[in-house]
């Protein structure tokens, strides 16, 4: 590893050493919730221009925003559990002076506590996340137990930049709810370095990526957005809410959703994936399809 980046990890474990940030003294947890505050920016509310949602009561549409925060909050904790266990496995035989090492214990800790203070989260907003379907679960497991160090970083880093986008309308979202603004605000602190680290790691990669390998790195990135996708937007809510056929509005507004969740939240992640030629003639009309994005 070159020197610069060595001493760039030297640089974040330090940081992370000593300006560590606790959720339980971070989170104003004991702030009283009022009919003011909010739950999302309404832009990302998976229902949102479509033609039912003008329908929705108030209550409804408040509703609809806290389940679906909740429900990012549920897929976010359980992504960064799936990703622990494999830095638990791609470290444990390196020496105990490996930076690479070092740095992962430091980012296995915190990410533990992001894990906690996502559930707590839940807890607080006072509503059941809707689990992971069989599939779900399955291709999680599959692909954090099988998959090489390469694509599970580079799966770990279309995550973080994601939710660092997501996170950041809900830092700036006038009225937002404190809780949410704080959760979202030492995630972003803490995501940043876990971003810069897994960037510098995967350049041993992306930089000798050739035609297929860079292809396969963007279907990679590609996945990873649908996965977080489909687990967000679930007719189970829609129901919930007193939606009339769920289902059929859940199809209805999935594409709808994809749209704006492209403009809105994945803007650095298509310049990463543009940074190794990821989008090419067969990853393009792939990109066009499932994320509704012009790539």
């Amino acid at each position: 590893m070159p020197t610069d980046q060595l001493a760039q990890i030297e640089r974040l474990i330090r940081i992370s050493k000593e300006h560590p940030l606790l959720p339980e003294t971070f989170i104003p947890w004991n702030t009283a919730e009022r009919e003011e505050h909010v739950f999302l920016a309404e832009k990302l509310v998976s229902l949102s221009n479509h033609p039912i949602y003008s329908a929705l009561t108030t209550v409804q549409k408040r509703e609809l925003a806290r389940r679906e925060v909740v429900q990012a909050m549920y897929g976010y904790c359980w992504s960064e559990g799936l990703f622990c266990l494999f830095m638990t496995r791609y470290i444990l035989h390196r020496a105990p002076d490996d930076p690479e090492r070092r740095f992962l214990l430091r980012e296995i800790v915190e990410e533990s506590r992001h894990q906690e203070m996502f559930a707590d989260t839940i807890e607080n907003l006072g509503r059941k996340p809707v689990p992971l379907t069989r599939f779900h679960r399955w291709l999680g497991g599959v692909c954090v137990k099988l998959f090489p160090p390469d694509f599970a970083f580079l799966s770990c880093l279309a995550v973080e930049m994601m939710a660092d986008r997501y996170g950041e309308h809900l830092r700036k979202e006038p009225g937002i709810f404190p809780v949410l603004q704080k959760v979202a605000q030492l995630h972003n602190i803490e995501e940043a370095r876990h971003i810069l680290f897994t960037k510098m790691l995967l350049k041993r990669y992306t930089d000798t990526a050739g035609f297929w390998r860079s292809t396969m790195y963007s279907l990679v990135v590609l996945l990873n957005m649908w996965f977080f996708q489909s687990t967000y937007v679930r007719a189970e809510i829609y129901r919930d809410i007193g939606v009339q056929n769920p289902a059929r509005i859940r199809r209805q507004a999935f594409a709808n959703y994809q749209r704006r969740f492209a403009e809105e939240c994945l803007d650095s992640l298509l310049e990463f994936v543009n940074s190794f030629n990821g989008f090419n003639v067969l990853t393009r009309p792939l990109w066009r399809w499932v994320m509704k994005i012009q790539a």
